[in-house]
């Protein structure tokens, strides 16, 4: 499970994520979330527009179906 941090430049703890694909590469999805209400992430990376908006449905979407997840809150 992922641990939050206490990053420079953040007020809060943050949970970083990243694809291990292509270290660096700017294809590469990595995201960003501080662990305060509203809880957003910042999701950089992907090849095209698609591609990157693929992989957060179908990462949404494996989270829904393991429960991590829930749309009814």
């Amino acid at each position: 499970a992922p641990e939050p941090w206490d990053m420079p430049g953040y007020e809060s703890k943050v949970v970083m994520a990243a694809g291990a694909f292509h270290l660096g590469a700017s294809i590469e999805l990595s995201a960003d979330g501080p662990i305060r209400e509203p809880y957003a992430v910042w999701m950089q990376g992907g090849l095209t527009y698609f591609t990157g908006k693929m992989g957060m449905l179908l990462a949404a979407q494996t989270m829904l179906e393991d429960g991590a997840l829930n749309l009814e809150n």
